[in-house]
């Protein structure tokens, strides 16, 4: 079984961060994937780093989790968060047909809080940077759902001091990654991503970095901008969905209008309420990213097989939190979720800390905060020596519980993108 590129097809990540989840994957795709390309490996660079797995294992766990379980049908697989030529060495070398780019450290994550006289001051500390910005000064774009573009001298100047020394970078990443491919003889195709910003990525902003990326002849089949609203890790999505569905349209519509790519969903794991818009307004262009997702079914299979296992990991998770958290956007405190002295009935612990949240009336918050505190410590845990080995060993003892729950838990995912569809 070799890993293809998929082009413009719906497609489907399913991120593994302990290696024996593609069984419960694939059953998934069985039961409610029709019509969507699923990519069974998929790692970014930070999560190989956190589980100690090479890109190779990630790559072979995959498919051989595939080939056992059945699965004939065609294989993405996403090379996830590349942000260096040394990235994309060792992803390459493993087989990795998708790769995604992220250029978030060179991003002014402050740009869209500056004066406008401030814009124009660090517009200079960019300017060698953006020898495009001409090209857009002064034009409108007017998308099929109505809504037009202005491309203003401010809305330029503000996407060059935030974004330009970004689009540099994804631009001399795609141009690796293509000559590469090109000396060995094979395909590949490019995800951008834009989304790990506090603020939304503005439609100007949006047809500014896909047109400079595609005009540098990048393999562009999909980009990730920051929409509105809430992607917090493990949860569902937080925010207007009425609002979501509209600038959803906008972003589909300059896909479109570029030429057609893929939107992205990225932090994509439970957004379940979202999906459906997602399908609809892009006409199946789309791509969701998942990961952390099934590393918490897992703790669901420890949760039923073994309860004290399932209380250490809570605890241990925990006493990682405040650390593990700092690279994550989450918004769970240690205070809002019982401790396992707390709660003694192992199924009301298990839904405390692996159901999805929900929110509660009257503006008074949101429950089932234990979740966020497991998706986040998956990599102090699973690198643990004690409480790693002991993990996959509850996996590899209950395998059909293990492949159950991730078949139930996808195939909610993938039914709500049906219904988009």
């Amino acid at each position: 079984m070799n890993c293809e590129t998929l082009g413009l097809a719906p497609s489907f990540g399913f991120g593994d961060r302990i290696g024996t989840a593609t069984p419960g994957h694939v059953e998934s795709m069985n039961r409610a994937g029709a019509g969507i390309e699923p990519i069974f490996p998929q790692q970014s660079i930070r999560e190989m780093t956190r589980t100690q797995r090479t890109a190779r294992q990630v790559m072979d766990d995959a498919l051989i989790g595939a080939r056992t379980a059945g699965w004939t049908g065609r294989v993405g697989a996403d090379a996830d968060h590349l942000k260096t030529s040394e990235d994309v060495d060792v992803t390459v070398a493993a087989g990795f047909t998708f790769f995604t780019i992220d250029p978030s450290d060179h991003v002014d994550q402050a740009a869209d809080d500056y004066s406008e006289s401030e814009v124009r001051t660090r517009f200079e500390a960019v300017r060698e940077s953006v020898p495009w910005l001409h090209e857009y000064i002064g034009h409108s774009v007017s998308l099929t759902t109505g809504t037009t573009v202005e491309l203003s001298e401010e809305a330029c100047m503000r996407a060059a001091v935030k974004y330009g020394p970004a689009i540099a970078h994804a631009q001399k990443m795609g141009r690796y990654i293509a000559e590469v491919h090109e000396s060995l003889g094979r395909d590949h195709e490019i995800e951008l991503s834009v989304d790990e910003t506090a603020q939304p990525t503005t439609l100007a902003e949006h047809y500014i970095v896909a047109d400079q990326c595609l005009q540098s002849g990048m393999k562009l089949v999909s980009l990730a901008p920051r929409f509105i609203g809430d992607f917090e890790k493990g949860v569902d999505f937080k925010g207007d969905l009425g609002a979501l569905e509209v600038s959803l349209s906008d972003h589909a519509a300059i896909a479109e209008l570029l030429g057609g790519y893929k939107l992205s969903l990225h932090s994509g794991s439970d957004k379940l309420s979202m999906y459906s818009l997602l399908a609809r307004t892009t006409q199946g262009r789309f791509h969701v990213k998942t990961a952390g997702t099934s590393y918490l079914e897992a703790l669901r299979v420890v949760a039923r097989h073994d309860a004290d296992l399932f209380r250490r990991v809570i605890s241990f998770g925990r006493s990682r939190y405040e650390t593990d958290r700092a690279t994550y956007h989450v918004s769970a405190t240690l205070a809002s979720a019982p401790t396992v002295a707390d709660v003694h009935d192992i199924a009301e612990l298990e839904r405390e800390y692996l159901e999805l949240w929900s929110e509660v009336p009257k503006g008074r918050g949101f429950r089932r905060p234990g979740r966020q505190i497991l998706h986040c410590t998956f990599g102090s845990t699973l690198t643990d020596p004690e409480l790693g080995p002991a993990i996959r060993a509850v996996l590899d003892e209950h395998p059909e519980t293990w492949t159950e729950v991730l078949a139930e838990h996808f195939s909610r995912h993938l039914q709500a993108l049906q219904d988009g569809m």
